[in-house]
Formats: structure tokens, C-alpha cells, sequence
């Protein structure tokens, strides 16, 4: 395990372990799902990028930019303080296997045999070739060093930019793959990256994508035959034993570029879950409005 810079926490790690790796938690009880806890970070005067903050503490761009509204997607401003969300609720879904939630662009993946979840952040599709959603297939196969064979779509699309593709792209530190893949159908993998940009966007072609340290991690982590689900969940909800009812609002994604260059938010639809999480007469309707407009991803407590 890695050891943060004390002096730039404001708040212990007490209940997450922050490795090279992955952010790895120990599962709480069974009806409970809130995880973790949030940490302040003080911006050094050493012109660090927004993403070198989020690689360091294991987290996506839109992680850090959900959850410090106004920070220079760059580069933030020295000696101002960054909320660094490491307060989670886990996604409604079984805690087996990887469980992907695209809205947040997290993975979280549960060992065998481990009272504990890794969460790993990731990038996602594109607008128009996006992430799958509401899928459950498995890990059907590994390999290091993958190549990359473009589709024809693809091979089109590079080439109305005046670029051209190879019909295979050789493996390396170039491939846009990365050095390792866990393939999980026809179509699609979780793989690595030959880039230092783009976690927590949406940037591939539809594909899972990890930081380095992540994919080899996982590489060597998940055994083949794993479940892998897909869910879509800008909304995660949990009421804890002690009767504290917590909710985390995500920007959904956007369904089309008109949508996602709009100045106006993202519709935001409540599952009926949800809706029936909320009516309740103690909850403080002025909290939810907060959290429906700002989006935070931050779990907060509704009830008084």
C-alpha cells in the first residue's frame, strides 16, 4: 500500500485503503450499502492537473468535477481545497463478480471469498457508441498485450479525419488497448489505455476503459467466468440500520451531443424505487431539491 502525503489530508483514511491498484472497501452489512469516507486535499502550488489529482487518488475526472462544482478542469487553483468523494453507496445490485455503473463511470468488482469491494474508475462510450446498460454477461477471456482489430465503422470514421487505421493493430504501449483486456462478449472489453487522459469521460467506442495500474490489476485479480453487470444508475439510495436514509445524485449521461452541449441540465427521471425511497414524511424535501439540482454524487442524508 501506497502512503499519502499526511500533510495534504485533512481527514484520516480510516475506512478505504488506497492502493496503486484500486480503492478497496470492506463490504458493510448486509442491509447496509454506504461505504467509505470523504477526504479534503489542499491543491499544491506545483501546477498539478486536475487528472494527476484524480489518478492519485483513484478517481475519475467527472468524479472530481461532480464533486467540486467551479474547479478548473485543468488545473485547479494552488492552495484551494478539493473534496476528494471517497464516500460511496454501492450500486443496487448483487455484490458479485464486477458491477459497472455507467452513470457514475465506476467499476466495482467483489472477490470470491473476500469481505471487501474494489472501486476502480473508468471511461465509457462515446455519445452514439455507447457503454452497454442493464447487460449481465461474464469475463470470457483474458490476454495480455491484445492487439486491435478495428470494424469497419470504425476504419470509416478514422478515415473522414484523413486518418488511416492498420487492419490490426499490433500490441505495445501504443495500442489504444493497452497492455491487458478481459473480454466480455462479441464486442466489448475492459482494457487498458495508451493514453493519460480520459477516465471518467466518455471516450471509447464503447468499451470499458481503466488506467494501467487498473487493467493489470484486475488482470491478475479476476479469474475468467466472472459476472460482469452493466446497470445505469444516477440515483443510488440506502437506509442504514440506524434508520439514516442516504442519497448520491449523478449527472446522467447525456443521449445526444445536442443534449450534452446544452446549457441546460440533463432530465433527470426518478425510478419508481426511488420515488417511494423519498415519500416518506421525514424527509427533508429541501435536501432533496439540493440534490437533484447540484448532482454532486455526494451520499447526503434526506431525513431528519
Amino acid at each position: 500500500m501506497s502512503m499519502l502525503r499526511t500533510t495534504a489530508l485533512l481527514l484520516p483514511l480510516m475506512l478505504v485503503s488506497l492502493s496503486l491498484s484500486a480503492l478497496e472497501y470492506p463490504l458493510p452489512p448486509a442491509h447496509s450499502r454506504l461505504i467509505g469516507e470523504n477526504q479534503h486535499y489542499l491543491v499544491p502550488d506545483d501546477k498539478r492537473t486536475l487528472e494527476a489529482i484524480a489518478a492519485e487518488f483513484q478517481l475519475g475526472l467527472t468524479n472530481l468535477l461532480e464533486a467540486n462544482p467551479g474547479v478548473d478542469p485543468f488545473l485547479p487553483t494552488p492552495g484551494s481545497s478539493l473534496l476528494i468523494p471517497h464516500q460511496l453507496i454501492l450500486p443496487d445490485a448483487p455484490r458479485e463478480g464486477i458491477v459497472i455503473n455507467v452513470a457514475e463511470m465506476r467499476l466495482y468488482y467483489y472477490p470470491k471469498g473476500k469481505k471487501t469491494v474494489e472501486v476502480l474508475p473508468i471511461g465509457i462510450g462515446q455519445i452514439g457508441k455507447d457503454t452497454p446498460e442493464n447487460w449481465v454477461t461474464q469475463v470470457y477471456r483474458k490476454r495480455a498485450n491484445p492487439t486491435w482489430t478495428p470494424t469497419a465503422k470504425v476504419h470509416k470514421e478514422y478515415a473522414d479525419m484523413g486518418q488511416t487505421l492498420p487492419k490490426v493493430w499490433p500490441a505495445g504501449p501504443d495500442n489504444p488497448m493497452g497492455l491487458f483486456a478481459l473480454y466480455i462478449g462479441k464486442l466489448y472489453a475492459i482494457h487498458g489505455t495508451n493514453a493519460n487522459f480520459g477516465i471518467g469521460l466518455r471516450v471509447s467506442h464503447g468499451c470499458v476503459r481503466l488506467r494501467n495500474d487498473d487493467i493489470e490489476h484486475l488482470f491478475n485479480s479476476v479469474p475468467t467466468g466472472t459476472r460482469v453487470q452493466f446497470v445505469n444508475q444516477p440515483i443510488k439510495a440506502t437506509e442504514e440500520p440506524d434508520g439514516k436514509r442516504y442519497l448520491a445524485v449523478h449527472q446522467p449521461l447525456s443521449r445526444s451531443v445536442e443534449e450534452f452541449e446544452s446549457r441546460e441540465p440533463v432530465s433527470l427521471t426518478l425510478p419508481r424505487e426511488i420515488t417511494r425511497f423519498i415519500a416518506k414524511a421525514d424527509t427533508n424535501s429541501h435536501v432533496i431539491k439540493q440534490l437533484l439540482d447540484q448532482r454532486s454524487g455526494i451520499p447526503t442524508q434526506i431525513n431528519n
